[in-house]
């Protein structure tokens, strides 16, 4: 199974094709970035992106060439990062007080530093009516003790996308709708086609899907104190419910050794009968193996007893030691308002996190003869007003994820008790330095 996690690295593989025109709505543009206080007209920002080169070249040059065109004397230098890279050039930059003016990244990494106080304020910057043209819930994923540090950009919400060849084998007519009927079906796909149903990965740098199974579940992770709540009824029921699918033989062992890619790689092989992601991923199949592509289908992301749905976030952040602050924070909200994030979305098959962006019948209406993109399209966006950031916004979360993680491998390898797993995971996040 895909995790949030792979929303950092989807996009190398979902964002194909290249723009080769780009319609901005300068009305829109003019309305955010006119509503941001204390605005300044001049000087030149630099804006990170992460590996959209050479993709995206001719999009963002259309796009800066327009923002410049509306704001005289501000000039804009993108530069674009390797996924890999960004990590260890953005710390870097921001230790040394010289950052970019622009960042593109996602809220699991920003909250780290937004925890040492390295982005500008938000909230003293940005007037109320611009901030309500976003996603109340979405917004919130990009703040940290009630602050905000981050502007929306684009989202993915998990579908199931199924190979109905391999349901056929196993005689199941029914996509499952929780983890409960998913562990039923699991045992019916590999007793029946010797493939397995799902994989997730349990490496604790990798994708937090798990952990967001948790919440799914009904598990509290963090009380409000910040301490460990998974040490419960619910807790104990979430860890023995992936205990046990291991012991049982029900996803792959390299779950314990390989991250996300591996179950993208298992599915195009068709090895899986369910591939949790977004349906940009859809096109990579369709690339890699057309044929499990013709056999497969989308349906409602798995939940747990709550019904909770996932959304990954990207977002846009403006250091708090930028050069040129007020030209930073005009060019974000200029290339995160409603009719760019449509553009944006249409082309690289995401969702946008604007409200009126929604709003488009792209998004709401099928076109005549519709492809399985086409309906994975409508679903995850109806999805998207149930969904929410599953994870607590937390500066130290990879740490939680890693407790945890590492925790139920032991229990899984019979290293530990499952209890012991669990009191161990709450001790080493209560103790962390």
């Amino acid at each position: 199974m895909m995790q949030i996690r792979q929303f950092r690295r989807m996009t190398i593989w979902a964002l194909l094709g290249i723009f080769t025109t780009w319609i901005v709505s300068c009305s829109n543009a003019q309305t955010n970035t006119n509503q941001a206080s204390n605005s300044s007209n001049s000087g030149q920002i630099e804006f990170w992106t992460m590996a959209l080169k050479p993709q995206f070249t001719d999009y963002f040059q259309t796009a800066i060439a327009a923002f410049e065109k509306e704001n005289q004397g501000i000039k804009v230098n993108w530069v674009d990062v390797p996924w890999d890279g960004m990590e260890n050039k953005i710390l870097t930059a921001v230790s040394a007080k010289t950052p970019p003016d622009v960042v593109n990244l996602n809220p699991d990494f920003a909250s780290q530093l937004a925890g040492r106080n390295a982005w500008l304020d938000l909230d003293t910057k940005i007037s109320d009516e611009v901030r309500s043209s976003y996603l109340p819930n979405i917004w919130k994923a990009s703040t940290l003790n009630g602050r905000s540090y981050g502007i929306p950009w684009y989202l993915t919400t998990r579908l199931t996308i199924y190979n109905t060849d391999l349901l056929k084998q196993a005689g199941i007519d029914k996509v499952p709708k929780t983890y409960a009927e998913l562990a039923l079906v699991a045992k019916e796909i590999r007793e029946k086609t010797g493939k397995y149903a799902f994989f997730a990965t349990f490496v604790p740098q990798d994708s937090g899907e798990v952990l967001e199974s948790f919440v799914q579940m009904g598990v509290d992770l963090v009380d409000n104190q910040g301490k460990a709540a998974f040490n419960s009824p619910a807790g104990k029921a979430a860890f023995t419910y992936w205990v046990n699918l291991y012991k049982q033989g029900l996803f792959p062992r390299e779950a314990l050794t390989k991250g996300h890619r591996q179950g993208i790689q298992l599915y195009q092989a068709g090895q899986t009968a369910f591939l949790t992601s977004g349906p940009e991923f859809l096109r990579q199949i369709e690339k890699n193996a057309p044929n499990v592509a013709k056999a497969s289908q989308t349906a409602p992301q798995i939940s747990g007893d709550t019904g909770k749905k996932n959304v990954a976030v990207m977002n846009i952040v403006v250091p708090r030691d930028s050069k040129n602050p007020d030209a930073a924070l005009k060019f974000a909200l200029f290339i995160t308002n409603a009719q760019n994030q449509l553009e944006f979305a249409k082309a690289a098959n995401v969702l946008p996190s604007t409200i009126a962006s929604l709003e488009d019948p792209y998004f709401k209406q099928l076109p005549p003869n519709p492809t399985t993109l086409d309906q994975a399209r409508i679903n995850s966006a109806e999805q998207l007003k149930q969904a929410e950031v599953l994870k607590p916004t937390l500066k130290d979360i990879k740490l939680l994820q890693k407790a945890i993680y590492e925790n139920l491998q032991a229990a899984m390898l019979d290293k530990k008790t499952i209890e012991q797993a669990i009191a161990d995971a709450e001790s080493e996040w209560n103790n962390r330095s």
